[in-house]
């Protein structure tokens, strides 16, 4: 199937021919449909899927042929996203795929002046792109209104909960109109997400892809056994074996991040960390920096990586396993994207073995391991955690004993 026979208007046609792309993805394929019949979207997809162009291209169209008859710019569609990052890779596709139509579209997030943003709303829209925070905030203080709202997205529901904006997601919900076109969009569907779901959504049409516990086709997966202290090392080498151009690398915390940068700068690896300390500016000059080529190496956690659309990214490593599968998948699913080959390349210590074992049970695979390299794991254990791991678990007299001293 192309775009064309999906029924697109002429000027989001030639748009999306200035981008490159002729054929829409599996979930573009099956929700643009929906969305231009009104229709409201209940959606379990990953990133990576080309998720934002399912909502953002029948959006664009439907407010193209419904234009309010007094002129006016009224805010008609809003797109909730947990992540500043997110927001603005929103915003950007929206003037990508509307770059030949008067449709108007702002972001607004925290951690920035609100000074600009409020300019911008104040000369008028017709699309929203925000984070929870910002946006009460905004409401509060009467530079939004939301009464004229048509369309209303929530992406990254699951992110939501795990960011805790699920509350401030809910105030939203009773802010906007009861009348309206709903899409819900997440990667995950625990209880509390379903449930919120049901109660926002009106007869739902159900779009499903690359569900959470699959890992692309297109990614080659490699794991190697390394001691903790000697990660450091196995990275440089990697980088320099492989000839790596350019690496989203992953690390559990913001402190591992900051330090693996310093150990890259010292070997004269030009890179950037982004994460929950680090300013607005800071976190995107870093990435602007790394789609630009000028570092080879951005470090990243989770939630600031989340959402992050690099194109062409070849490679991601995994510094550190991450305690969850399903993060997992996530993470190696920013490479392989929209049907390119990627690779992901994976650093895993003894104490972390008991993650990738539950990592294996939900991709349901095994990863390769490279077992030929400088840096094999010896199996040992830092003293601390050595101590703690060796230490006798107490009979059941002691805890008894214990309990009742």
């Amino acid at each position: 199937m192309t775009f064309k026979e999906l029924n697109l208007l002429e000027p989001i046609l030639n748009a999306l021919d200035t981008q490159g792309y002729t054929q829409p993805t599996p979930i573009q394929e099956q929700a643009i449909p929906i969305v231009l019949a009104g229709k409201d979207i209940m959606g379990c997809a990953q990133t990576g899927t080309g998720k934002t162009a399912a909502f953002a291209i029948p959006i664009l169209q439907r407010l193209e042929n419904t234009k309010p008859t007094n002129g006016r710019r009224v805010i008609r569609t809003l797109i909730v996203t947990p992540t500043r990052e997110l927001a603005i890779q929103i915003h950007e596709s929206f003037k990508d795929y509307g770059q030949n139509l008067k449709q108007q579209s702002a972001v607004i997030f925290g951690g920035v002046s609100q000074h600009s943003q409020v300019n911008r709303l104040k000369a008028g829209i017709d699309i929203l792109i925000a984070t929870p925070g910002r946006l009460l905030d905004l409401i509060q203080q009467g530079f939004i209104s939301l009464k004229t709202l048509e369309i209303f997205v929530l992406d990254e529901a699951d992110r939501m909960l795990d960011m805790g904006f699920i509350h401030d997601v809910k105030k939203i919900i009773k802010i906007i109109p009861e009348k309206r076109q709903t899409l819900f969009f997440s990667a995950t569907m625990p209880k509390e997400i379903t449930s919120l779901a049901n109660s926002i959504l009106t007869n739902p049409s159900h779009v499903e892809v690359s569900p959470v516990s699959s890992t692309a086709e297109t990614i080659q997966q490699e794991m190697y056994f390394v001691d903790t202290d000697q990660k450091k090392d196995l990275i440089l080498h990697v980088l320099e074996e492989q000839n790596i151009e350019t690496a989203l690398v992953f690390t559990r915390t913001k402190h591992g991040a900051d330090k693996l940068v310093k150990i890259l700068l010292k070997n004269d690896i030009k890179a950037e960390a982004i994460h929950g300390n680090k300013s607005q500016n800071a976190r995107q000059n870093a990435l602007k920096n790394f789609k630009e080529r000028i570092s080879r190496v951005l470090v990243a956690t989770d939630i600031a990586a989340r959402g992050i659309d690099i194109d062409s990214l070849a490679y991601v490593i995994n510094y550190d396993i991450p305690n969850i599968p399903e993060t997992y998948v996530h993470r190696i699913g920013r490479t392989g994207r929209a049907g390119a080959s990627g690779k992901s390349i994976s650093f895993c210590n003894t104490e972390e073995k008991a993650y990738l074992k539950d990592i294996q049970k939900v991709i349901g695979m095994t990863v390769p391991v490279v077992s030929n390299h400088p840096f094999p794991s010896t199996g040992k254990i830092d003293e601390i955690e050595k101590r703690v791991f060796s230490r006798p678990k107490p009979t059941s007299q002691q805890r008894k004993k214990k309990t009742n001293s």
